[in-house]
């Protein structure tokens, strides 16, 4: 991709699964790639990944959810590498529940991680981006915020918002340059489905997940990064405030 090669870029949810595979792709773009994670372990592999290939990585441990937490780790990256130039926010969490028999806590953590998270992460990156009047930020969303998803009621207005969010950014900061897309995923193969659909039941649920997606498979982490590259690239650089999904074909919204 055009522009990336010496980018530096913070991915959010980095150290497995979609994000994993997203750090990996910028390093082999060229980009200095911060790999934000609550799990430090997990951040140190994929940057230890990333160099091993020959890119540049460091890992910082961060927790979307504490502001405080968040600045500190914008701040400790910009400070040994230079100004932020590529937002992904891809970490996020759910635990498959009908609405009326999921507690309130429930509630609070998935909102806490899926919104709160990519609000505390803007909030801390965009006033650098504005003074420097450049950047992309690419949010990873999900199909369930387009279409809905049983069982994930809370999660998927979480995801609707970033999107509407997305767009609403865009339309205030594309005069700075700066450049807000958002990607959704269909199910994919991480450990968090896997979490969220153990057992008998959850065999069945991507039974039906494979069934319903017309590429007869659900998603694989490597199917994303390619998507998110070019976003963040020169090549998309008359690509603002569009939601675009990477689901096999399960959601055709135009």
């Amino acid at each position: 991709m055009r522009g990336l090669k010496g980018k530096k870029a913070i991915v959010t949810g980095g150290g497995s699964g979609i994000g994993k595979a997203i750090c990996q792709r910028l390093g082999e773009e060229g980009c200095v790639v911060g790999i934000f994670d609550i799990n430090a372990d997990a951040a140190a592999e994929t940057a230890g990944l990333i160099s091993d290939a020959g890119g540049t990585a460091c890992a910082h441990m961060v927790d979307i959810t504490d502001y405080d937490m968040v600045k500190a780790g914008v701040d400790a990256f910009e400070a040994a590498v230079g100004g932020t130039d590529v937002l992904v926010n891809n970490a996020g969490w759910d635990k498959v529940v009908p609405f009326l028999t999921a507690d309130r806590d429930l509630w609070k953590k998935v909102i806490d991680i899926n919104l709160y998270g990519p609000l505390n992460m803007h909030y801390a990156v965009l006033p650098g981006m504005v003074e420097r009047r450049n950047g992309r930020v690419i949010n990873i969303a999900s199909d369930a915020g387009r279409v809905g998803s049983s069982g994930e009621a809370v999660y998927s207005a979480c995801k609707g918002g970033i999107a509407s969010f997305s767009k609403t950014l865009s339309r205030e900061l594309v005069r700075h340059n700066i450049l807000l897309n958002t990607v959704c995923p269909g199910p994919t193969d991480t450990a968090l489905l896997a979490d969220v659909t153990s057992g008998e039941a959850g065999k069945r649920i991507i039974d039906a997940m494979t069934k319903a997606v017309p590429m007869r498979r659900i998603g694989q982490p490597e199917d994303y990064p390619g998507i998110v590259a070019f976003l963040a690239s020169d090549d998309a650089s008359f690509i603002v405030g569009q939601t675009i999904s990477v689901s096999g074909g399960l959601t055709m919204a135009g």
